[in-house]
């Protein structure tokens, strides 16, 4: 039985302190290989030393985060290029998007940077990680304008049956996480109307944690509680649904 978190910062300041001990533990449970998505320019180097110190287990992705966007994206998107063009092994081009739940005065911009990225998923052959708050509606929009889209995953979906149906039928996988535990989300029975086949596990770590471990650190080895909480709700052996993630995860990512 093997697990791959598609989504982790572990490149974030919260594990500094025990990043060998963290990885570890994943290890431990299973969890044999962790996507590091970037979130701007300023964590491109924590990533790639990230990756780099645990090239078994960590592969990178490079992007900037939809929260990143502002005056100076224009640059930054060139630093990204730059990046892309180094020949330096990256896996998928995320965590990009849309967020107008906290500003929507970027959304222009955003939708610039969104989509010119897209364009070098497919250029790249990468796929992508799409983060899409209060956004979805106009995160498919870009999609389905494109001649080529790149394959990819909609992270942390918690979305409506209805979105998730636009969101697959694009080709995308959802991303699930940690609320999928969590006492009053909708995402289980929402589930029920998609397939093993049309998800992918992750954790946002160091953010989102599962039950029992809301309000504390995230972490890859809290993978298996999303599984399990998954198994349940399609009643299957716990065995099946991270064969079948998994070979989701590797078809996507190439890792």
């Amino acid at each position: 039985m093997v697990f791959i978190d598609t989504h982790t910062h572990l490149f974030a300041e919260e594990f500094n302190d025990d990043i060998e001990l963290v990885i570890e533990r994943a290890k431990q449970l299973n969890v044999q290989k962790m996507l590091l998505p970037n979130i701007d320019i300023e964590s491109i180097g924590a990533m790639k030393a990230c990756a780099e110190r645990f090239p078994n287990q960590c592969f990178p992705m490079i992007g900037i985060h939809p929260c990143s966007v502002n005056e100076n994206t224009k640059q930054d998107l060139e630093i990204i290029k730059s990046e892309l063009e180094s020949g330096y092994k990256y896996y998928g081009i995320g965590e990009i998007g849309m967020d107008l739940y906290w500003d929507k005065s970027t959304q222009q911009i955003q939708a610039e940077a969104f989509l010119k990225q897209c364009e070098w998923a497919v250029d790249y052959q990468l796929a992508v990680s799409i983060h899409t708050r209060s956004a979805t509606y106009e995160t498919i929009q870009i999609l389905k304008s494109m001649k080529q889209r790149p394959k990819g995953v909609f992270h942390c979906f918690s979305g409506s049956v209805e979105e998730g149906k636009e969101i697959t039928k694009l080709g995308f996988k959802l991303g699930i996480g940690g609320v999928v535990t969590y006492k009053n989300s909708t995402l289980p029975e929402i589930l029920k109307n998609f397939k093993p086949q049309d998800l992918v596990f992750e954790t946002d770590s160091p953010y989102l944690p599962p039950k029992p471990h809301r309000g504390k650190r995230n972490e890859s080895s809290y993978i298996p509680l999303i599984a399990q909480k998954v198994a349940d709700t399609y009643e299957m052996n716990i065995n099946e649904i991270a064969e079948i993630t998994s070979a989701n995860a590797k078809l996507l990512f190439n890792c």
